[in-house]
């Protein structure tokens, strides 16, 4: 390719006519008329590489929106709460009707130096996940300690928190506060659970001494929690020793609760001042925080309440229960196949292309808004008919 450099010389230096140097090098002539007019104007500056960057780019990110998403980083940060891409795209969505997705908002985190580089983690992929699909099919139980601040603002005594974590929905049924949890502790505390929110099907702890006796060689029995357990019919399960990771939903929580304590301006001095704490956080992270880990970045309460509950008789139950995701189509339905047959379901085209969760136990169907928990449709299939109709007559609703 001819350098500009080139061509100007040909043409100012040596004071050739333009179509001369343009038939000579092959270019033409009214690209060279133009950059002589820039070499008159610019003068060397004509010589560097220009930026192929266009002057406007009408598709790009509004400066309001920008300095909004910069604002929510920080907003969400000093409350102690999730402020990655994803949570900030949900509550742009939410709560500003703004639609943009992860990458934008991490692309303009990071040219605003709001994002800290990490190395490369151990890939997703490489876990191993198991996750309850029923609420109450398995509570998840563990402790965890945080010390109360003096008020001359000097460390003070010791606590330990007490959680109840659904393993499906990540609801935090029940967090409380205790200057040391003890086996009749868990016992109570785990009574209060269950007169809230129903017997779980199972349970799933470490090998703490308040949780099982199994690694104590036998000699004093089952504890006051296993006694229960076992009266309840609830199945219990216990991790390996030294592998947290099996309660990792909530150990994971345990990180958030205390991100979200260390962030509060009034650190509290009793007991009785982090209890206040501990339900406050339970109500935000139960009904307004966005889970990343749940569909649609729904709630924890969305999925928990949506859902029919598991109990301890559905273990042995003979009912054919499924649960799956779909999305409904253009025409307003979706297809269910039951005993090897394909059944039509209409739903209705206003919610044409929503993303749904389907609950199907044996021939009774339930249909969910799976962002809202909205429930959309409940039916027994009609096994004669291949189409499900709404009852609805047929053209736009009035």
């Amino acid at each position: 390719m001819t350098s500009n450099r080139l061509l100007i010389t040909a043409m100012v230096v040596e004071n050739r006519p333009v179509r001369e140097v343009a038939a000579t090098y092959g270019v033409s002539a009214s690209w060279l008329y133009e950059l002589l007019a820039r070499y008159r104007r610019e003068g060397d500056a004509v010589f560097e590489p220009r930026s192929r960057r266009p002057a406007s780019n009408p598709n790009a990110t509004p400066v309001e929106v920008v300095d909004l998403i910069v604002r929510l980083r920080k907003e969400l940060a000093d409350q102690g709460l999730d402020a990655g891409p994803e949570t900030i795209a949900w509550h742009l969505a939410h709560h500003h009707d703004i639609t943009v997705s992860r990458a934008t908002v991490a692309r303009h985190l990071t040219a605003r130096g709001m994002v800290t580089p990490e190395p490369k983690k151990r890939p997703k992929s490489s876990y191993i996940r198991f996750e309850a699909s029923m609420p109450n099919e398995c509570w998840q139980a563990d402790f965890t300690h945080y010390r109360l601040t003096r008020p001359d603002g000097r460390p003070g005594s010791d606590t330990e928190i007490l959680t109840w974590l659904d393993d499906c929905s990540r609801y935090a049924l029940q967090i409380t506060a205790h200057h040391r949890v003890t086996g009749p502790i868990v016992l109570a505390e785990f009574r209060r659970t269950v007169a809230t929110h129903g017997i779980p099907a199972s349970t799933l702890t470490d090998n703490g001494m308040v949780f099982t006796t199994r690694l104590a060689g036998g000699k004093g029995g089952r504890n006051q929690l296993e006694t229960e357990l076992r009266r309840l019919g609830v199945d219990q399960k216990n991790g390996r020793p030294w592998h947290p990771q099996t309660q990792g939903k909530v150990e994971r929580f345990q990180q958030t609760m205390k991100k979200w304590l260390r962030a509060q301006h009034n650190q509290p001095t009793t007991i009785a001042d982090l209890q206040t704490l501990l339900d406050r956080f339970a109500e935000q992270y139960n009904q307004k925080r966005p889970h990343r880990s749940l569909t649609h970045r729904a709630t924890p309460a969305t999925i928990y309440t949506s859902r029919p509950k598991a109990t301890p008789g559905d273990r042995t139950d003979d009912t054919h229960d499924r649960i799956r995701q779909d999305r409904i189509d253009k025409a307003g339905k979706i297809t269910l196949r039951h005993g090897g047959t394909l059944y039509s379901i209409g739903i209705g085209r206003t919610h044409a292309r929503t993303r749904v969760i389907v609950l199907v136990q044996d021939l009774d169907i339930r249909i969910i808004d799976a962002a809202t928990g909205e429930l959309l449709r409940e039916l027994v299939l009609d096994t004669t008919h291949r189409y499900q109709g709404t009852g609805r007559p047929p053209g736009p609703t009035r």
